[in-house]
């Protein structure tokens, strides 16, 4: 409002660019009323009427807040004053159903949203893939990430974080293959690639299922990418000494060892293990290696 007042003292006039820009800040900033206030100068005006935007920015915000009477309203509002209700309404009106768990209206507006021809964003996908794993709905989850990959769509790191956690915990590795290989296609993020690489290696790790790990380990390294976090590589080592495939834990470092830095715990891990099997040698070499390592 300073800046509004500011302007008004030096003769400059605002526009609805600028009151928009008030409006946003005020929202973003919690407070409600001087976004109000604003919205009723703009109605008021002549040469300052609300626009298309303005409007967005009151569904956007109580969209956030899962306050879905509010967003309709809004939207209401903006329809009788003339303006259509575009991708980015419909991507704020499925957001707050998602967000106050009103499933059906999600699906609704959704499909209202592609009947009627519009091209939904990357928010209406992150909010439908949250509903469907929410619902473990895992058909709807592969219709939608079929219709991003076939429309060169990112997939960014939160929404693959969703569909992975869902599918680990069913058990469903398969699946996860099957995602992989068409992300894979696709060329999306090597950072995305890293989860499904990483998660597949650990639900074969957790069944010790060595062959299937060191298969999806020598994939993932054959196409640049490497273990994106210590706890997976304790999850294969773990598996080893399970197993007490030794040989094959040492062919498995070797591997690695260019890509992944070994940190303490996993140094700690493997000591434990080398102990409780009495592989006394490789315990002493281990302990040299963590001098060099400055862990010692």
């Amino acid at each position: 409002m300073l800046v509004f007042s500011s302007m008004e003292a030096q003769g400059v006039k605002p526009t609805s660019s600028v009151f928009n820009a008030l409006i946003l800040t005020s929202l973003s900033s919690g407070n409600m009323l001087t976004a109000l206030s604003l919205f009723e100068i703009m109605e008021r005006s002549e040469g300052y009427r609300p626009d298309s935007d303005t409007y967005n920015a009151f569904i956007l915000a109580y969209a956030k807040s899962g306050n879905q009477s509010a967003t309709e309203a809004w939207l209401t509002a903006k329809v009788a004053s003339g303006f259509s209700a575009d991708a980015q309404t419909y991507a704020f009106l499925i957001l707050s159903c998602v967000k106050s768990k009103n499933f059906e209206d999600a699906q609704r507006y959704y499909e209202e949203m592609m009947s009627s021809g519009l091209i939904p964003n990357e928010s209406v996908f992150q909010s439908m893939l949250l509903m469907y794993c929410k619902q473990r709905n895992l058909s709807r989850i592969k219709e939608i990430l079929k219709f991003m990959l076939k429309g060169e769509y990112r997939i960014d790191r939160n929404m693959a974080k969703k569909v992975v956690d869902l599918y680990l915990e069913l058990g469903l590795v398969g699946e996860l293959e099957e995602l992989l290989v068409n992300l894979t296609e696709s060329d999306q993020s090597s950072e995305v690639l890293s989860l499904f690489h990483c998660s597949i290696i650990r639900m074969y790790a957790d069944t010790d299922r060595l062959d299937d790990v060191e298969y999806s380990v020598g994939r993932m390294l054959k196409h640049g990418i490497a273990f994106s976090c210590s706890e997976d590589v304790e999850k294969v080592i773990c598996s080893y000494f399970r197993t007490e495939s030794y040989d094959r834990l040492e062919l498995f470092l070797e591997r690695i060892k260019d890509s992944h830095k070994l940190t303490r715990s996993i140094y700690d891990l493997l000591g434990a293990g080398y102990r409780r099997a009495g592989l006394m040698e490789k315990l002493n070499m281990l302990v040299n290696e963590m001098k060099v390592a400055g862990f010692v």
